[in-house]
């Protein structure tokens, strides 16, 4: 049986040993559903260049949609990352998203949605990256699994040990600002792997879209532990 199998298998057998990520009630939270890709003609290259306007723009959309949360990006291609040097490799630039995103206010809690300990978590503090970032292994029966937290609160790496354990329904961290979460809007990068080959503190969230074939054997989609409409 494949890992993707494995893990859905898990899911439907144990789904009391899945708790939520955030405070996303179904019945009163409505979910605004972004959408980053090239084919979005609303999207302006100034407004996603200038963080604070980015910032303004995302607030509007939940504001005016009344939606609490915005949720995409899982295996989407999006041009906006040619904000950041970091994804501009002269060979293939970095445009596909590999986790799932979560947008809401900077302070919004986080929790760990399966029990399991700390693999390893570090300050990536670069235009366009995660900032502080939280990565947590699992074992659910013989099948290892990795979470990882993006764009979160400085505050929450004081204290933290690799090996630590952590249980689930546990607040690991809160929504970082801009200021602190790699000069993004507000939001949570949620992402799961089946082998981080050998990273520590990070893990690639945006890869080449010639890649995406090989993203997709490694990284299932995050809403399987979401489990959002």
């Amino acid at each position: 049986m494949n890992k993707h199998l494995q893990l859905e298998n898990f899911i439907k057998i144990h789904p009391g040993e899945i708790g939520k990520v955030v405070d996303f009630d179904p019945k009163a939270d409505r979910l605004f559903k972004f959408d980053f890709s090239a084919s979005n003609t609303e999207l302006d290259p100034r407004n996603m260049n200038d963080t604070e306007k980015f910032s303004n723009w995302v607030s509007r959309k939940l504001q005016d949609n009344k939606c609490r949360y915005g949720i995409g990006g899982y295996m989407e291609h999006r041009t906006l990352y040619a904000r950041s040097e970091l994804f501009n490799a002269p060979d293939e630039p970095r445009r596909l998203h590999l986790g799932l995103d979560i947008w809401a206010e900077a302070g919004t809690p986080v929790y760990a949605p399966i029990n399991g300990h700390i693999h390893s978590f570090q300050d990536n503090n670069n235009f366009g990256d995660y900032g502080p970032t939280i990565l947590l292994k699992h074992q659910l029966d013989d099948l290892e699994l990795y979470t990882l937290y993006g764009h979160l609160n400085r505050k929450c790496l004081i204290g933290l040990s690799a090996g630590d354990t952590i249980t689930k329904g546990q607040q690991i961290a809160d929504f970082g600002s801009q200021d602190e979460n790699g000069h993004w809007p507000p939001h949570l990068h949620f992402q799961l792997m089946f082998d981080i080959q050998g990273c520590y503190g990070d893990y690639p969230g945006v890869g080449r879209y010639s890649q995406k074939d090989t993203y997709l054997n490694n990284i299932p989609d995050p809403n399987l532990i979401l489990q959002f409409p």
